[in-house]
């Protein structure tokens, strides 16, 4: 079976860190991911998902990301059932964040939020004179040895 969740939103709130009785850091908070799908005249409607960090994830999260940072997370989807202080069932669907990165966004220096980059793009780097030409003769031949180490 197969249970991976790749998202990419902004953060709704500040994440804040927290510790067990046992002494292990988790932090939970909450994406706005955005619908890809735009009805025509309505605006883009976006799905708020809760997202749960533990250990140096969490920690890296809590340093790094703040409220409407673009953040990607990567991680399994989890259900729970607990009961709330009046009594009732509450059911939670989150996703369990392996792995957590940056977008490749740049905190602007001159205030704390994060604003989307829209700077013209680095230039590719080009393929060295070898690989363009494509011709044979850029190559070697490997003589055939029963020793190799691999």
């Amino acid at each position: 079976m197969l249970n991976r969740t790749i998202l990419m939103g902004r953060l709704v709130a500040d994440p804040e860190l927290k510790t067990t009785a046992n002494g292990i850091s988790v932090t939970s908070f909450r994406i706005a991911v955005e619908r890809s799908y735009v009805k025509s005249g309505e605006e883009r409607k976006a799905d708020f998902i809760d997202i749960v960090c533990w250990r140096q994830t969490a920690e890296f999260v809590c340093r790094y990301f703040s409220k409407g940072s673009l953040i990607a997370v990567e991680g399994q989807l989890q259900s729970r059932t607990y009961q709330a202080k009046d009594g009732t069932n509450r059911y939670v669907l989150e996703v369990v964040a392996d792995n957590v990165s940056f977008t490749g966004e740049r905190r602007d220096n001159s205030n704390s939020a994060y604003a989307p980059s829209y700077s013209q793009e680095p230039p590719m780097a080009q393929p060295s004179p070898s690989y363009q030409s494509g011709s044979n003769s850029d190559f070697q031949e490997m003589p055939f040895d029963d020793d190799l180490p691999f």
